[in-house]
């Protein structure tokens, strides 16, 4: 069952007595069945009500890509571990600790992000930052993918069946017609089942086949290796008559030493294959850290705008983390509406009495002009509401 996390923020002046420390006790015992945290956010640079509503809608944006870009982090480890979900587990962590403590004990990072920056230079900076790991995991798997194929039609042609696999292990070039100015040899895999029809037709299919010249090379389980000889300027209507009976011509060169050449090229491949799987793990792992840390921190300046377009200024609020599950998250949703409804009608700035109070009157009539809700893609709630999971 997945964790879900939700982040809340509430109007101080909700709670008679105006005091954090209640306002979580009160949070705790409205969400009994869950776990809940404090979930510390700065008291960030304000500015205009204009600037507060543009940024609440590239936070809604980059919420989104952050979003994303988690969500790529985690496909890419389970590509590179395929079978062992385990695995994957074990290297999502953000700063070398699991990621649900990483969340639990969040803080904002005060030297890399300083509060006292605007709002939007804020943005700027983790937003340029989500994109340059987003470029770097993306251009490592390209790589990587690159490589995988190459190794992967590598071993299919060591591998594979006579119809696609390399020859070189499987002709010995003493069959074939060599250096002749007027016949060439064709190898042809013949499924097993139209052997028969092969035998009986291929030296009529074309002109000048020359008669009986049908050598049965190697054989597996699904094909079977034939070399034909015939005139060489019937070769291309030979081989296109092969192809219209299912017959598969392939094309081999002998070359001295190729099947050496082959070996070395395969475990050069293969080095390489397993060197690029590690930088893509490690790229991927800070992937994942860092558009973990990073969304934390978009998420915390979600909270505090929208506290300020809800609930007006001061800015005096208390937000909080709920740690729950997909299960149980509707029930903790129902409990928190329960509880705190009353902020419906009075979310801009009013006390738990109803009367707005005088020095954010003014900014909370312009904020209930522009029609603020609940934030971009997220259902109206009386309250600050952001809901999470992680893949």
């Amino acid at each position: 069952m997945s964790a879900t996390y939700a982040l809340v923020s509430l109007p101080l002046s909700g709670f008679d007595s105006g005091n954090e420390a209640d306002a979580l006790s009160s949070l705790r015992a409205t969400v009994a069945d869950a776990t809940l945290v404090p979930y510390p956010v700065p008291g960030f640079r304000i500015g205009t009500l204009d600037a507060l509503v543009q940024h609440a809608d590239d936070l809604a944006k980059l919420d989104s890509a952050c979003r994303g870009m988690v969500q790529k982090s985690a496909d890419s480890l389970r590509s590179l571990f395929p079978d062992s979900p385990d695995k994957v587990a074990q290297q999502q962590t953000v700063n070398d600790k699991p990621t649900d403590q990483y969340l639990r004990n969040f803080s904002w990072n005060k030297v890399r992000y300083r509060a006292e920056r605007p709002i939007g230079e804020l943005i700027d900076v983790l937003q340029k930052e989500l994109a340059t790991i987003d470029n770097d995991v993306k251009s490592k798997f390209n790589q990587y993918n690159s490589v995988k194929s190459n190794l992967t039609n590598l071993q299919r042609k060591q591998n594979g069946n006579l119809a696609t696999k390399s020859l070189t292990p499987v002709v010995n070039p003493s069959i074939l017609v060599q250096d002749s100015e007027y016949l060439e040899t064709h190898l042809i895999a013949v499924p097993n089942n139209l052997k028969k029809d092969f035998l009986k037709t291929y030296e009529s299919i074309a002109p000048m086949v020359v008669p009986r010249s049908a050598y049965e090379v190697a054989q597996d389980d699904e094909f079977i290796l034939f070399a034909v000889t015939t005139f060489k300027k019937h070769s291309t209507d030979f081989q296109h008559k092969c192809r219209e009976n299912k017959w598969t011509p392939r094309q081999y060169k002998h070359v001295q030493g190729g099947r050496e050449e082959e070996q070395r090229e395969l475990q050069k491949v293969g080095e390489e294959e397993r060197k690029v799987w590690g930088e893509a793990l490690r790229l991927s792992r800070t992937g994942w850290s860092e558009s973990v840390m990073i969304w934390a921190h978009v998420m915390a300046l979600r909270v505090f705008v929208e506290t300020v377009l809800r609930y007006g200024l001061p800015a005096e609020f208390v937000s909080a983390m709920v740690l729950t599950n997909s299960k149980q998250v509707k029930k903790v949703k129902t409990a928190l509406d329960s509880t705190y409804s009353y902020l419906g009608g009075n979310a801009f700035g009013r006390d738990k009495k109803g009367r707005i109070t005088k020095d954010d009157a003014a900014l909370s009539s312009d904020m209930a002009a522009a029609g603020l809700a609940g934030g971009e893609g997220h259902e109206y709630t009386a309250y600050v509401y952001y809901e999470f999971e992680l893949p």
